[in-house]
């Protein structure tokens, strides 16, 4: 393949996707969908019978290469992601948060772990672990959205969807850190085999990670503040992050046996947070990624996965079917119950539960980890993209109708201007104290 040829499929995936992105945002959902739906217009192409047309846009060569502008895209988001996790947060919902994460993580993954389990068997346990580790993540940035236009995101659910898929991520990550760990380390898919002398060894080669990885960090910390108050705003602080970004995700895969999205992720949290140039960072890999890689990403997803929409049989239909209500029941109640116990009333929980319930970017880096590691069928994709679909309408849909419901009703309780009106009319009709005592 000629270097230049991968220019046509380029700028098809840039044109479909910055104007599918601009009609779902119009619709008031992520542009994410509207890049997913490009790619898979894109690869509906490849059912057409004109060989020159499908050799220039789904040549082996051009997937590859595609497949590797991906991989530097879904650092790249992660990385991103990491500099905007405020740690800090945190504090705002205490305890709160922490429980309504639990709850959010434990009944999703077991959902999904038990509905692998019932259709590809129990003995599958790594499997369906992974299964189930895909249903954990959250992504509320459609959720803030709405809340925002409400005017509700300082209220009490505001603050604690948000604070809570801070942590929701982390551990997110940690959950897949570990088992993308075993997988890699060697163990076996059945029974619990898996869980070996050898993953022990996965284990410690995680924690080994995360203390280097955190060592390192402060070193880096370190360096970025002496760069900030040299020269401000400086080109060389954004280069040297995605330096250490790329670094990070390397030494996380090739050495330790952690996911390298693990790795870009905890880069972004120890290079963001309280460093003063975090949102320049942040500015300059959101423009370089979601400029050229992220679309890239996002689109591939839709052209590497259309033909699967064919290949799903009877019994996998079922289980995406399953699969889908465990997805959006998992956070809704999860979370809800979370809320629940930390003394919200039944109707703020319910609105936690849905503002967690939403999945955009996050659940399909995770689907595309374990499909890499061969425990999740690829067959699942459709199945996510219509989780992304489904809860990023349902979700702005049912919280403006439940926060307008409870503003009429309270518009409805209030005393009308006439009856207030008449009330301090015959208040000063009637004679004061003064007045009656001077009678």
């Amino acid at each position: 393949m000629e270097a230049f040829e991968i220019l046509l499929p380029l700028a098809l995936i840039f044109l479909l996707a910055k104007l599918m992105g601009l009609g779902t945002h119009k619709l008031g959902m992520p542009a994410v969908i509207g890049m997913l739906v490009a790619g898979i217009l894109i690869g509906v192409l490849e059912f057409i019978p004109w060989e020159p047309l499908r050799h220039a846009l789904f040549s082996d060569e051009i997937k590859y290469a595609l497949k590797i502008m991906s991989k530097i895209g879904v650092v790249l988001i992660m990385f991103s992601a990491g500099l905007g996790t405020d740690l800090k947060k945190l504090k705002q919902t205490g305890v709160a948060a922490i429980v309504i994460t639990a709850f959010g993580v434990i009944v999703p993954m077991l959902l999904g772990w038990l509905t692998a389990s019932l259709f590809f068997g129990f003995e599958n346990v790594l499997s369906n672990l992974f299964y189930g580790a895909i249903l954990t993540a959250t992504s509320v940035s459609v959720t803030v959205a709405v809340l925002k236009e409400l005017g509700k995101l300082d209220s009490k659910v505001g603050t604690s969807v948000i604070a809570a898929a801070v942590i929701d991520d982390v551990i997110g990550i940690i959950i897949l850190s570990v088992l993308t760990g075993f997988s890699s380390g060697g163990g076996e898919n059945t029974g619990w085999h898996w869980f070996s002398p050898n993953a022990g060894m996965v284990v410690i080669k995680i924690i080994i990670f995360f203390i280097a990885a955190i060592g390192l960090g402060i070193l880096l910390r370190m360096l970025f503040n002496a760069m900030e108050r040299k020269a401000p705003h400086n080109r060389r602080v954004p280069i040297i992050s995605l330096a250490a970004c790329f670094f990070y995700a390397y030494i996380a895969e090739k050495i330790f046996g952690v996911a390298d999205i693990t790795g870009a992720y905890l880069a972004g949290i120890l290079l963001g947070g309280t460093l003063a140039e975090t949102p320049y960072v942040e500015s300059k890999v959101d423009q370089m990624g979601y400029l050229f890689f992220s679309p890239i990403f996002f689109a591939n997803i839709g052209i590497s996965n259309i033909q699967l929409f064919n290949s799903i049989n009877v019994q996998f239909l079922a289980f995406g079917a399953v699969f889908f209500v465990a997805a959006l029941l998992g956070k809704l109640l999860g979370c809800g119950l979370g809320a629940k116990i930390c003394k919200f009333n039944y109707r703020d929980s319910f609105r936690v539960g849905l503002g967690m319930m939403v999945r955009a970017e996050v659940i399909l880096i995770c689907t595309e980890k374990g499909v890499a590691c061969g425990l999740v069928d690829p067959a699942v994709y459709p199945f996510v993209i219509l989780i992304i679909l489904v809860s990023s309408v349902l979700t702005p849909v049912l919280l403006k109708t439940s926060y307008r419901r409870e503003d009429k009703l309270n518009l409805m309780k209030r005393p009308l201007p006439e009856q207030t009106a008449s009330a301090s009319d015959e208040r000063s009709t009637q004679p004061t104290d003064t007045e009656n005592k001077s009678n």
